[in-house]
């Protein structure tokens, strides 16, 4: 029998990628955000309980730091309540839930890599809604797959990271962060190992990154050399050099523990990643 699943935010980066992979193996509901608002409790409700699916993926999310900074009550509605609505939602007809959260629920004074056992401590007003997503979730409902991962990349995604392309084709100068630090995750690999992971059965909170850590300047500086942009300078500045609303947590390198949780394989290196989704983006291109 084939399953039943509803994704959220799938019009975003990571619901585009999430659809193609489930719609291999289930019928897929995608849900963008003019079809379906997380927000809207009885629209939630309404739709769950109409669909009936098996599985809910919730990749609806306010992912702007700095816009969540400054608009915190949209931020908690989004990434707080939206999550709590589909919980509820799920549990009344039984439905597993996976929800997107990220590695942003830590401050990043570690200096070691993250476990699920580190307890959260946000530093600004996106991992703050997005921990409280988090909470919500695992107070309405039993059947919940966490997935924390980060700096998530993919094509058409408005992120710096998804973007550095198209930067890199057009500007001649780019300053790229030197001292937040933090592991790349291709969105094709991430959609593909939550597929993994439901198909265990086993609920709980799972850290899903591309093996390898970096900063934004060495993202960068890698992405420049794999597509041969020798004429584009790339400045390194230091986060605290720019002015931005929103604080963000200079290390956040997650342990990712699939192995000894699930007995899945670490993902691929992310500069191997990347070098896929440059393949991707030239494909894009070739088509337009």
């Amino acid at each position: 029998m084939t399953m039943r699943v509803l994704v959220t935010g799938a019009g975003g980066l990571l619901g585009r990628y999430v659809v193609r992979a489930f719609a291999r193996a289930a019928s897929v509901w995608a849900m963008r955000r003019e079809d379906l608002d997380v927000r809207d409790r009885q629209q939630v409700e309404r739709l769950v309980r109409e669909l009936r699916p098996q599985v809910v993926i919730n990749c609806a999310a306010l992912s702007n730091v700095d816009l969540c900074e400054r608009e915190p009550e949209l931020a908690f509605q989004v990434n707080a309540e939206g999550p709590r609505h589909l919980a509820e939602a799920c549990r009344a007809v039984e439905a597993e839930l996976v929800h997107i959260s990220t590695d942003y629920v830590f401050d990043g004074s570690k200096r070691a890599p993250y476990t699920i056992a580190d307890p959260p401590h946000p530093i600004n007003c996106y991992g703050a809604s997005k921990w409280a997503g988090e909470e919500a979730v695992r107070r309405a409902w039993a059947r919940h797959y966490i997935i924390r991962p980060a700096r998530i990349f993919g094509l058409g995604g408005k992120n710096f990271a998804s973007t550095l392309p198209e930067l890199l084709r057009t500007q001649p100068v780019l300053r790229a962060i030197v001292d937040e630090v933090g592991a790349p995750t291709y969105a094709a690999d991430l959609a593909a190992r939550i597929l993994e992971i439901l198909a265990r059965g086993r609920p709980g909170t799972y850290h899903v990154t591309n093996r390898g850590v970096c900063s934004w300047y060495e993202f960068a500086c890698e992405v420049a050399r794999r597509m041969g942009c020798d004429r584009v300078r790339i400045e390194p500045v230091r986060s605290a050099d720019l002015e931005r609303p929103a604080r963000r947590p200079l290390y956040t390198e997650l342990r990712c523990l699939l192995s000894e949780q699930l007995g899945l394989p670490p993902l691929r290196p992310w500069s191997l990643a990347l070098r896929d989704f440059l393949e991707e983006v030239k494909r894009d291109e070739s088509l337009c």
